[in-house]
């Protein structure tokens, strides 16, 4: 029987780094772009599989780094700063010759949401990384976002939460918490 897996953000920086080098080495190019650019935009992947290359290539163009996507839950149109990895990411799109950012290598379409959970949980078992699935890459940006910035209002519109609460509980932070606390917890001190 298949269980669902409880799907967390990386929270280790190093794991990161294994998860990047895991995809490099083990899956493609194309799996390493979608691992990084999901983590550094927080797009859920089903946003990301829609990306054109062509999206990507005239950002350098127009010299922007603001990629617009229209997010497939919402239907919000969201404007997304890419310069952290935007070199990388140009690199790609510019060498590949498919209209689509993540080609499959059957046909001419993009790999498909099963296709992306394969890969990167491919890449986790190299890496040692457990709890891996498509929704890491969002849960890691919104993690290491609100670590870095404890603004929680931002990253809930970011994520388009609709409370504060859920935001807080989707990249794991309040567990993380109590298990903090708890730690150093004790009736008996």
């Amino acid at each position: 029987m298949n269980q669902l897996k409880d799907v967390q953000p990386i929270r280790d920086k190093q794991q990161l780094e294994d998860m990047r080098w895991a995809l490099r080495r083990h899956c493609s190019e194309r799996d390493y772009i979608l691992f990084v650019l999901g983590c550094e935009t927080g797009l859920r992947v089903g946003d990301l599989l829609k990306l054109k290359r062509k999206q990507i290539v005239e950002l350098k163009c127009r010299k922007q780094k603001m990629l617009k996507v229209k997010e497939g839950k919402t239907q919000k149109i969201r404007e997304i700063y890419i310069g952290n990895c935007f070199a990388e990411v140009f690199k790609y799109a510019s060498e590949l010759e498919s209209e689509w950012l993540f080609p499959s290598r059957k046909g001419s379409k993009a790999i498909t949401p099963t296709q992306a959970y394969r890969q990167l949980n491919n890449a986790a078992d190299f890496a040692g990384v457990e709890s891996v699935g498509n929704h890491t890459l969002r849960k890691t940006f919104g993690y290491w976002f609100y670590k870095a910035t404890k603004d929680i209002a931002m990253l809930q519109g970011i994520l388009n939460h609709s409370h504060p609460s859920i935001t807080l509980r989707y990249i794991g932070i309040t567990e993380e918490e109590t298990n903090n606390v708890l730690k150093n917890f004790s009736v008996f001190n």
